[in-house]
């Protein structure tokens, strides 16, 4: 089978868990046997600042250098399916006219929400926000939700708008996946079908192996900004003074944060490759994820079941569906005393501890590992490929 992997890299400052989905993905298919096709942008190209933003916004309505580019890249390679991830903002939703024109069944992961949301994370002013969901997006226009630019918005405000009235997403897209039930419904209220949406989490290329967890800290990986809820992680370790924690990961908040915790055993780490976040994530006792924006499929969650890791997550979004009981401990988003209350009570209990982990390692073994996620995705695969040639046969 050749799969045309289809996404829009974010900047190499700014790195996105997607990013790391899609290289996976890749190394799956690619290592069994299955020939991959890229067809990338990298927003490293683009302007910084408002200029940058608005040409982004812009261009996400229809991307024509993109589309044409496509459509001779199809013609050159003739794939069997076309992935999509992130069409923003130098690709656009448009590309999908390039594949439906060859007749090439077109797969879009839905790793956020951005087809409705100007920002994508469907949170605004710290605080989760469905003001634009199902309707046309001028909440987001009223409030700047994209940089807190209302020109910027209104590029976004435009690039959604027109899909929603070609009936892009109804017409274009053979198969969605959304990375949690609760994804699926948001964007089911918003009009895709039902039944065009498969529900389908992130899973590793490989199997990094169960860890001890006798490092003797808890972990936080990811971007350091307010919708990660960072500043909750860090106050609340206010009241866990005797608990290292460390964080690995760069933002725009590192500076103030590691100011406020100067006297707090806390050690910034920055930005570490992947092979480092799994050393770390096989010795840390557990794992902390105080989001406070309804967020996709963290690769994280993923790589603390894989090495075993138990989870303190925000009861927010897909994260209450994805650390159940046996996996972790969920806690109210945004409450510091939840928060370090959550952690202090998992730190105390190392029978606990130990169930997790044996827990998380059947999970990941069942649902996530590389053999799993190979079987679901071939399986949608299959499902459009054999759908779209029936649909070509019948047509007069």
């Amino acid at each position: 089978m050749r799969v045309l992997l289809v996404h829009n890299f974010y900047r190499s400052s700014a790195p996105s868990g997607e990013d790391e989905v899609v290289r996976s993905e890749r190394q799956l298919l690619e290592s069994n046997g299955m020939e991959v096709v890229p067809f990338t942008r990298h927003n490293d190209d683009l302007p910084d600042g408002l200029r940058g933003a608005l040409g982004a916004s812009l261009s996400n309505a229809w991307s024509f250098g993109a589309v044409r580019a496509l459509r001779t890249l199809i013609a050159e390679t003739a794939p069997d399916v076309a992935h999509f991830h992130n069409t923003f903002p130098q690709i656009s939703p448009g590309a999908y006219a390039a594949c439906r024109a060859a007749g090439v069944p077109v797969v879009q992961t839905l790793h956020n929400y951005r087809m409705f949301c100007a920002n994508g994370l469907l949170n605004r002013a710290g605080a989760a926000c469905e003001s634009c969901i199902g309707r046309a997006p001028l909440p987001a226009l009223v409030h700047g939700c994209y940089r807190d630019s209302r020109v910027a918005t209104a590029g976004m405000v435009m690039g959604s708008s027109l899909h929603r009235i070609l009936g892009t997403y109804r017409t274009r897209v053979d198969r969605f996946i959304a990375l949690t039930r609760f994804a699926a419904e948001r964007f089911e209220a918003h009009g895709v079908p039902r039944q065009r949406i498969a529900v389908r989490g992130n899973c590793l290329p490989f199997d990094p192996g169960a860890g001890n967890g006798r490092g003797g800290y808890v972990l936080f990986v990811g971007r350091l900004t307010a919708e990660k809820g960072v500043r909750t992680l860090v106050h609340a370790w206010t009241k866990l003074a005797g608990i290292p924690l460390k964080i690995a990961g760069d933002g725009e908040l590192r500076a103030p944060l590691e100011r406020d915790s100067a006297n707090l055993p806390i050690e910034f780490l920055g930005r570490v490759p992947v092979s480092r976040i799994l050393e770390l994530m096989r010795d840390a006792t557990l794992l902390v994820i105080p989001s406070e924006w309804y967020e996709g499929f963290p690769r994280v969650i993923v790589e603390a079941f894989a090495t075993g890791t138990p989870v303190v997550a925000a009861d927010i979004g897909g994260l209450r569906e994805l650390i159940e009981d046996s996996n972790g401990i969920r806690f109210p988003p945004g409450s510091v005393d939840g928060l370090a209350s959550a952690v202090a009570r998992l730190w105390r209990s190392p029978e606990t501890l130990a169930l997790m982990r044996a827990a998380n390692r059947v999970r990941f073994e069942r649902e996530f590992s590389p053999a799993a996620g190979l079987e679901s995705l071939l399986h949608i695969y299959a499902d459009v490929t054999t759908r779209r040639r029936s649909a070509m046969a019948a047509a007069p």
